[in-house]
């Protein structure tokens, strides 16, 4: 009896991405698991940002294509997107909070864009979220008044406001101090688990890539240089992946060589 094959809910075929003359990523390959923690890392400047625009539809690819649950996006129009749309939340790095509106206004954005629903009933869901992360009373409070580790709660709260089914987070614990980004790798555990969403993290933090990573996906230069489950990444004997689970600088590679 075989095995049941895992559901791709991602996948990216080839991806080439240009700014202008300059070629920041180089023919990207590879597919998001049902449910599972799905890290893109790498040193900066390695592309993992612009590929995370990719995925978002923030930017389109020079060539090559994404299928989202086997459809390609370059297929849909524009209601479909719009639709596909509401099953992806994103996270961005400083939170992306409008400092003008309150934390639970800044949650209700994408049901106000892309629900229809009754104001008190989007009043509801917005507490509910703001739960979800630990943020219940803070609603009626400014993102000034907020700390960096809350700002970041506040994103991901934002980002699950129209329950998705893939999360993006990019950078979640970039800034923060040990103990409070330890907190956020915990919750993005957890909101996995309580939720079934998937998860695909951006971020060059190690500590957290050991916390919550099944799989990894590392880019240097704009390629794909592994692809596969944390375990292996650990422990192969790639330069690039031992010089960056090793933590160690270049010059010290070098000296190395010499």
């Amino acid at each position: 009896m075989t095995s049941r094959k895992p559901d791709v809910v991602l996948k990216a075929h080839g991806l080439d991405a240009h700014y202008g003359p300059v070629q920041v990523l180089k023919d990207v390959s590879f597919e998001v698991r049902r449910g599972e923690v799905l890290v893109i890392l790498g040193g900066s400047g390695c592309g993992k940002s612009t590929l995370l625009k990719l995925l978002t539809g923030l930017k389109p690819p020079s060539s090559g294509n994404i299928e989202f649950w086997g459809t390609p996006i370059e297929t849909l129009d524009d209601d479909q997107l719009r639709a596909l749309r509401t099953r992806l939340g994103v996270s961005f790095q400083s939170g992306g909070l409008i400092h003008s509106l309150s934390v639970g206004e800044n949650v209700a954005l994408p049901l106000r864009e892309f629900g229809n629903i009754p104001e008190q009933t989007l009043r509801t869901t917005v507490r509910m979220k703001l739960f979800l992360v630990g943020l219940a009373e803070y609603e009626h409070m400014m993102p000034a008044e907020l700390s960096g580790g809350m700002k970041k709660r506040a994103g991901f709260a934002r980002a699950l406001a129209l329950d998705p089914e893939i999360v993006f987070f990019d950078e979640p614990s970039a800034g923060l101090d040990p103990i409070m980004a330890a907190g956020l790798d915990k919750l993005i555990l957890d909101l996995r688990r309580l939720l079934h969403i998937t998860v695909v993290v951006v971020t060059h933090e190690l500590e957290s890539i050991r916390q919550i990573a099944d799989r990894v996906l590392m880019l240097d230069r704009g390629e794909v240089i592994f692809f596969g489950p944390l375990t292996e990444a650990q422990n192969s004997d790639h330069p690039r992946l031992r010089q960056f689970f090793d933590r160690m600088a270049d010059e010290v590679i070098a000296a190395r060589n010499i």
